[in-house]
């Protein structure tokens, strides 16, 4: 008798449109036995597209959760990477530092022999401001004897007060020891959503430090004679 209940409450739940994997969770029987019960009934067209709707969020539902679990997982794993390597790293000696501080200058500082003097260019932040301690850390350059410049497409100049104070405020330098922004003129075709977090490009120099670069490069050259061989 049960059985006979579940296949009516089976055909009266499919009469509604609902799905023969649906129907098998509330009854509580195989989806195959929902479906032979059910094989003679035909659904609406209107149920028909109510289920590859349902069918398609589902789908969709899935991707999401699915994005979502690789997304949490991925970021789980950068959080995990951070705090093993700040547990490695934990602080700097000064030996460290030189050697973070030139290896930085041999990726993004200026060794041509036609630029005179220290300087230093990048939009990062963190990278400006490192670099600034190693120069008053390592070498005891004196605030004063550094000047800044600011490249930054044309677009950001109304905002160009807010940049230089950011600048100013993140390297505790006064504005009087930045020189005239220096503007790009080409229009970028994207429009880029960090458009007010961006603060362009930092060109950070050392007055007379010519003593000072050729300094630096020999640490580069120092470097790049490491025997690295195990």
């Amino acid at each position: 008798m049960a059985k006979y209940k579940h296949r009516l409450k089976a055909r009266e739940f499919r009469k509604r449109g609902e799905s023969i994997k649906e129907i098998a969770k509330k009854i509580g029987v195989s989806k195959s036995t929902v479906s032979l019960w059910c094989n003679d009934i035909k659904l609406s067209r209107k149920h028909e597209k109510n289920l590859a709707k349902r069918k398609l969020d589902g789908m969709s539902m899935g991707r999401l959760m699915g994005a979502k679990a690789r997304r949490d997982k991925k970021l789980s794993l950068v959080k995990l990477a951070f705090q093993e390597a700040k547990e490695e790293i934990n602080s700097l000696s000064r030996r460290d530092i030189l050697i973070a501080g030139a290896s930085l200058y041999w990726a993004e500082g200026s060794k041509s022999e036609s630029t005179f003097g220290f300087m230093f260019i990048n939009s990062d932040p963190k990278m400006i401001f490192f670099m600034k301690k190693f120069l008053n850390n390592i070498f005891h350059i004196n605030d004063k004897d550094i000047a800044c410049t600011i490249q930054i497409n044309k677009i950001h100049k109304r905002r160009i007060k807010k940049v230089l104070n950011f600048w100013s405020d993140l390297l505790q330098l006064p504005i009087s020891q930045f020189n005239k922004p220096s503007y790009i003129k080409i229009k970028p075709k994207k429009i880029y959503e960090n458009h007010e977090s961006y603060f362009g490009i930092l060109r950070l120099r050392v007055r007379k430090s010519a003593n000072l670069k050729y300094k630096i490069l020999g640490l580069i050259e120092a470097l790049k004679s490491v025997n690295l061989s195990g």
